[in-house]
C-alpha cells in the first residue's frame, strides 16, 4: 500500500470530503422531506428564476429523464409550478411557488450552518487559498474526464 501514488491520496481526500458534505446535507434535508436534487432545484430556481427541465438537469448534474421525475414530484407537493414557455410551447418552465420558497428558506437556514462552520475553520487568507485550490482541482477533474465519442 505504501507504493500508492500521491495523486490517489488527493483524489481520496476529495472523495471523502464530498461524501461527508453529502451525508451532512442529506441528513439535514431529510428533516424537510427533500432530496439533495430537490434542494438544488429550489436553490437554483431561487437564484435564476424560471428554468426548463433541461437547464435544471444540467445545473443538478442529473439526466433530463431523472429531472422530469423530480419536477413532477415537486409540482405535486406544491413546491414548484410549471407553465409552457412563451418561446417554445413544448418546453415547460419551472418556477418556485410560495410554499417552495418557504421550504427552501427554512432548509437553507440549517444548511448554511455548515458553510459558516467551514468558513470559521480557516483564516480569510486560508479560505481564499482553499477555494482557489478547490477550483483548480475541479478544473483539472473536468479536463481529465473523458468525453463520450460516437463510434
Amino acid at each position: 500500500m505504501s507504493d500508492v501514488p500521491v495523486e490517489e491520496y488527493v483524489c481520496t481526500r476529495i472523495r471523502r470530503a464530498e461524501q461527508a458534505l453529502m451525508a451532512h446535507h442529506e441528513s439535514v434535508l431529510r428533516g424537510y422531506e427533500l432530496t439533495m436534487t430537490q434542494y438544488t432545484v429550489l436553490l437554483t430556481l431561487s437564484r435564476g428564476g424560471g428554468m426548463s427541465g433541461a437547464q435544471l438537469a444540467r445545473a443538478c448534474g442529473v439526466t433530463q429523464q431523472s429531472m422530469a421525475t423530480v419536477l413532477t414530484g415537486m409540482q405535486n407537493k406544491g413546491l414548484i409550478d410549471r407553465q409552457p414557455s412563451p418561446v417554445h410551447a413544448k418546453v415547460m418552465i419551472a418556477t418556485l411557488t410560495p410554499a417552495g420558497r418557504d421550504l427552501l428558506d427554512r432548509a437553507y437556514q440549517e444548511v448554511i450552518v455548515l458553510e459558516r462552520a467551514l468558513t470559521d475553520r480557516f483564516t480569510p487568507d486560508e479560505r481564499d487559498l482553499f477555494c482557489e485550490f478547490l477550483d483548480r482541482a475541479t478544473a483539472t477533474l473536468i479536463e481529465q474526464t473523458p468525453t463520450t465519442r460516437a463510434h
